[in-house]
């Protein structure tokens, strides 16, 4: 899979030596470079690229207008490349993929490059899915009944859920890794993320982040909560049919009735 890059940026040496640390991944395809906003316009729309790697400062047009003047097409992933570490908070709001400081670290590109290549491969398996449901309702609607109740959206690919999450927490960005999350807890629309030892509040709903959280690994044992299963150390029966779970924190856990068929996976 060749991913089709863009880099924009004003000041040409900062593009050469990007361009020249990016030689290191076979995969990377660089097809324009743009010294502007305007101009880094007007180079994805000709060229649809994969990713663009885009400067924030520059004249004119900056990082964040090149995005909303994109608005009418379909968007690539974007990686934000500047010498300023305040602008980070508007990045993760633009939904970029990484947010990267001059001058570049190779590993720091590196483990950008997989953040950059899940998200492609996410969207590619999508978009194919989404083909094959269009061309069997045309041409055999009765296939894609079948496969639509197959494949319900309750049971998505594994590679679609996230295994990074954002947290813009008291005026700073904590990138917080799933597998250290040991349970959820809801408040209004304001998420408590506990991970043993950390607390961060995240503002969205239960809802909104059970999607993007692997249900086969977090799953909700009460109305207002969420844990990893995987985190979960004992089983502790209660009244009422009632059940604790008790984490790798020491950490203790109501299972509801309502939600008591999660703990029969614990019992073999």
């Amino acid at each position: 899979m060749t991913i089709r890059t863009i880099l924009v940026d004003d000041e040409p040496l900062a593009t050469q030596g990007l361009q020249l640390r990016l030689q290191a991944h076979e995969d990377v395809e660089v097809v324009a470079t743009a010294a502007n906003g305007r101009e880094a316009i007007r180079q994805v729309k000709t060229h649809k690229p994969d990713l663009v790697f885009l400067d924030i400062q520059m004249p004119g047009f900056d990082g964040f207008s090149v995005i909303q003047g994109l608005m009418d097409v379909e968007l690539p992933l974007f990686v934000f490349v500047t010498a300023y570490g305040d602008h980070a908070l508007r990045a993760f709001d633009a939904q970029a993929v990484d947010y990267l400081m001059k001058p570049v670290d190779e590993d720091r590109l590196a483990a950008t490059m997989d953040r950059v290549r899940q998200r492609l491969a996410e969207r590619r398996s999508a978009d194919e899915a989404e083909r094959l449901k269009e061309v069997l309702a045309e041409h055999a609607p009765e296939a894609a009944e079948e496969l639509a109740e197959s494949t319900p959206d309750a049971a998505p690919a594994s590679n679609r859920y996230e295994r990074m999450i954002n947290i813009k927490d008291q005026g700073q960005i904590f990138r917080v890794d799933v597998d250290t999350i040991e349970r959820i807890d809801a408040a209004g629309d304001y998420m408590c993320i506990q991970t043993g030892d950390n607390t961060l509040i995240l503002r969205e709903t239960m809802k909104d982040l059970e999607k993007r959280l692997d249900p086969r690994r977090f799953q909700r044992v009460h109305r207002s909560t969420i844990v990893n299963l995987d985190l979960v150390r004992q089983v502790k029966p209660h009244t009422n049919g009632e059940c604790f779970l008790v984490l790798d924190s020491g950490a203790q856990v109501k299972v509801s009735r309502s939600y008591r068929d999660v703990v029969a996976r614990f019992v073999h």
